[in-house]
């Protein structure tokens, strides 16, 4: 198994705030791999780490075998990194910048020109070649930050927060954008807020808080540990909460005539509910399930850790 970045440790200090705590993970080469966590978890100091903006504390990262601080030339030439922030130069025209930038990789120029054009076909902002960055609209910067990562034809594409402010249309066509990429072998790293993209292109993910791994999974293992809920409308409101003496079923709440049934499988407790609401004389008008999302475990997740912390510190 060949292994993109490898994670081993890794700590950051800035005074006395620690940004990472030990972060260790692998990303295997062809993946597609979610970071998720909350602001401040330490996402963007571990991007920062790997593309040499940042030297860990404590620790050690590599980029397919390559330490990022003794080899920085050697894994930063793998990386073509996408960030948050518009940090273009402002004064040339967009297909010079990109050429530019292969330049500083050891691209020859003839080569470099080439590599510009594919990249900006690819995002689908050619026709804006001769534009300057600050010319662009948000969504073709965007493109162009993409089309810049590109450039230089990385083994790791890394994309920090890559439609954060852009309109549905667009994060769509980003995402067709990046999946067919890697469908094609680059291997991608994502961070993001937005929970679906993350559930739509991963392979795996890892959640972090504090500057720590609090799991890695998939989209699908993460979700079966979450909670469905089994939504049943009654005909008439009951006096009280049924009693529903299940297997599975961990909580039950009433609104009028709705009662909400958490349970580990909504599907599977749905019968033994049913017949527990016809034997007390409860007749059901609707039934529905509400699936778990990846959004409710990583918000249960950071949230225990967070009350972990706060426990450690009380008297």
């Amino acid at each position: 198994m060949t292994l993109a970045i490898k994670a081993d440790g890794l700590e950051k200090e800035y005074g006395d705030v620690r940004a990472l705590d030990g972060l260790s993970f692998e990303v295997e080469e062809g993946e597609f791999f979610g970071l998720l966590g909350p602001n401040g978890a330490g996402k963007t100091t571990f991007i920062n780490i790997l593309v040499g903006l940042a030297r860990s504390t404590g620790g050690s990262a590599e980029v397919f075998g390559f330490d990022v601080e003794s080899e920085y030339q050697e894994a930063r030439d793998r990386i073509g990194l996408a960030p948050q922030e518009f940090n273009v130069d402002r004064f040339f025209p967009i297909h010079e910048v990109l050429e530019h930038k292969a330049g500083y990789h050891g691209v020859p120029p003839e080569e470099a020109a080439r590599r510009a054009n594919e990249a900006l076909k690819t995002v689908g902002i050619y026709d804006k070649r001769d534009t300057r960055f600050d010319w662009l609209s948000g969504g073709m910067k965007r493109r162009f930050l993409l089309a810049r990562a590109l450039v230089t034809d990385p083994d790791l594409l890394i994309l920090d927060e890559p439609t954060a402010g852009v309109d549905v249309e667009l994060r769509r066509d980003l995402w067709n954008l990046v999946q067919r990429l890697n469908d094609e072998g680059t291997t991608v790293l994502l961070t993001t807020h937005y929970i679906e993209e993350a559930e739509r292109l991963c392979d795996r993910v890892a959640i972090m808080d504090a500057g720590k791994k609090l799991e890695v999974a998939t989209p699908d293992d993460l979700r079966s540990r979450g909670t469905d809920t089994l939504v049943v409308t009654l005909a008439e409101a009951p006096d009280g909460i049924p009693d529903i003496d299940a297997e599975g079923v961990h909580k039950v709440a009433l609104d009028d005539r709705t009662l909400e049934v958490s349970a580990d499988s909504a599907g599977a407790v749905a019968p033994d509910v049913l017949r527990a609401l016809d034997r007390a004389g409860y007749e059901v008008s609707d039934l529905d399930i509400r699936r778990a999302s990846l959004e409710e475990v990583f918000v249960d997740m950071t949230r225990l850790d967070d009350d972990a912390q706060t426990m450690e510190v009380e008297p």
